[in-house]
């Protein structure tokens, strides 16, 4: 799960906006590795960032991680 840490608008979303604070992507929309990578490591910094969870934390210490 990510979530905006800059407003923009998705370019491949039909401009859809995002402000600070929203999840990214959003309901019903689907992205790609490549595109979270692109969207995490712009020049001018990071349009989105990883939010981590209970539940992910959970199974990254059940898998040994």
């Amino acid at each position: 799960m990510y979530v905006a840490v800059k407003y923009f608008t998705d370019l491949q979303d039909g401009n859809h906006p995002y402000n600070v604070g929203d999840l990214f992507p959003r309901a019903g929309a689907d992205a790609s590795a490549e595109r979270l990578a692109e969207l995490d490591n712009l020049q001018k910094g990071p349009l989105i960032k990883e939010i981590k969870t209970r539940r992910a934390k959970k199974n990254k210490e059940s898998a040994g991680e």
